[in-house]
């Protein structure tokens, strides 16, 4: 079966594309299988540094495809349970990913396709953007991007997002932290583009992974929490980024990543 996203490795930015234009973009499970394939893929491949998911055209991402959701009221709960662990699984490899992510996200990102820009570390948006998490609309639940929302924004916010269904704008998205950068839709290829290439040179491989592993895996207390940071400390300066950028601060030299 033909793949429904288009790759690309270009200047160490390994691109997904979102390639399903006649469904909007929803999501299947074969759509499923292919973004789990290549984040696997490119959080694996040194050459990688960022990774960029975006759409070929509007909108971003309509949630669940129509035909999939009427395939899933036949399945048993057992079955149900391995599905939905296949988008689990998908959302693991976004949020856990060693690299840095962007999403840019034009028209609208829904159900599904809002969760897939929530989960990135950088979401940039285009004016005409609109999100909502409107499980609640059909009876479903957006149980598995609750566990990151709460993460990125307020219990009130989200309270309000998950339990109305409601859909809203990029301004509101922007306001309450969702999204990282508002562009003009004729913009927004060069915003992204501007703030990856400051990224590439700018931060450190080892440091992106190493400063993203802790924010996912800090402990809850504060006494474990430092314990682990003081091992995160100490394995960081041995790292060859670490030595390489105490040569240059010494030498008073501009490193470029």
């Amino acid at each position: 079966m033909m793949s429904l996203i288009l790759t690309n490795i270009e200047n160490r930015v390994g691109t997904i594309v979102l390639n399903r234009p006649e469904k909007r973009n929803a999501l299947s499970a074969q759509l499923i299988a292919d973004l789990t394939y290549a984040f696997e893929l490119f959080n694996n491949d040194d050459s990688v540094k960022l990774i960029l998911l975006k759409s070929a055209s509007l909108p971003f991402c309509a949630g669940a495809d129509l035909a999939y959701l009427t395939e899933l009221r036949n399945f048993t709960f057992e079955e149900n349970v391995e599905d939905s662990t296949k988008l689990k699984n998908l959302f693991e490899l976004i949020y856990t990913s060693p690299k840095i992510t962007v999403s840019q996200v034009e028209g609208p990102a829904l159900a599904g396709g809002c969760g897939l820009a929530t989960l990135t570390d950088f979401c940039f948006a285009s004016i005409e953007a609109t999100f909502g998490y409107t499980e609640a609309k059909i009876g479903f639940l957006p149980a598995l991007v609750m566990v990151y929302l709460k993460e990125k924004v307020g219990m009130a916010t989200m309270t309000d997002w998950l339990l109305t269904g409601r859909v809203f704008d990029a301004d509101e998205a922007l306001n309450k932290g969702l999204i990282f950068q508002l562009s003009n839709g004729d913009s927004i290829e060069h915003d992204v583009k501007q703030f990856i290439d400051k990224l590439l040179v700018g931060v450190s491989s080892q440091s992106v992974a190493g400063i993203k592993y802790m924010l996912r895996n800090m402990p809850s207390t504060r006494q474990d929490a430092l314990k682990f940071a003081a091992e995160m400390n100490a394995m960081a300066r041995s790292s060859d980024d670490c030595k390489r950028g105490i040569d240059a601060f010494l030498n008073k030299e501009k490193l470029s990543w």
